[in-house]
């Protein structure tokens, strides 16, 4: 992996072609050395790609190597599935998982609750709109968290409009892509399952 385009020439940050004789050679020293550990990093992150497709794939044929057993012929996505080795000292775990968003109609749910708390007592409300405001926060991706507005829904609140917003908030949820995740643990001496990490910040 290199910036190079030119020989003899090294393409700086602003997209110039710069001789490399004009270079600094500790400036020569870096650059190659972050080209050398990302061009690494890129071949380990295919490596990683790979391994995992097919350990997912490996799980999804054991599945259906198991079904067999009772005649079921599985098909499709498989769900969720852990399996454990034979002396309990690992777990392989396959889980699906879905990305849920709220569409436009959760501010109309939002305005729903605000109505409420105007008309109820001041005892209360203070409260409630604490934790609805925190419930609607948006997160430093730009989303409201899903879990926490459907948090909402447990309150035993009698009330039309408090219902009616319960309701829109329902009617908003949509449910985006799906993603299968690979999870895999070692158990430690004091017996704790701790997961086998692949993230190189974690290791």
């Amino acid at each position: 992996m290199t910036t190079n385009t030119t020989e003899g020439y090294r393409r700086n940050s602003l997209g110039h072609l710069v001789p490399e004789d004009q270079i600094k050679p500790i400036d020569l020293v870096r650059d190659d050395l972050v080209q050398r550990l990302v061009k690494q990093t890129l071949e380990q992150q295919q490596r990683l790609a790979l391994f995992k497709a097919e350990a997912m794939a490996e799980v999804e044929s054991f599945v259906e190597l198991s079904a067999e057993q009772y005649g079921v012929n599985l098909g499709g996505k498989k769900g969720n599935v852990t399996l454990t080795s034979f002396d309990g000292q690992y777990q392989v775990q396959l889980a699906q998982g879905e990305r849920r968003h709220f569409d436009e109609r959760v501010q109309a749910a939002k305005v729903l609750i605000d109505e409420c708390i105007a008309v109820w007592s001041e005892g209360a409300s203070t409260e409630i709109k604490a934790l609805v405001d925190h419930a609607f926060r948006v997160n430093k991706q730009g989303h409201i968290d899903v879990n926490q507005v459907l948090s909402l829904r447990q309150l035993n609140i009698s009330h039309p409009k408090w219902e009616q917003a319960m309701d829109a908030i329902a009617d908003s949820i949509q449910v985006g892509e799906k993603k299968a995740y690979l999870r895999i643990y070692r158990r430690s001496d004091d017996g704790r399952l701790n997961p086998i990490h692949l993230d190189i910040a974690k290791l």
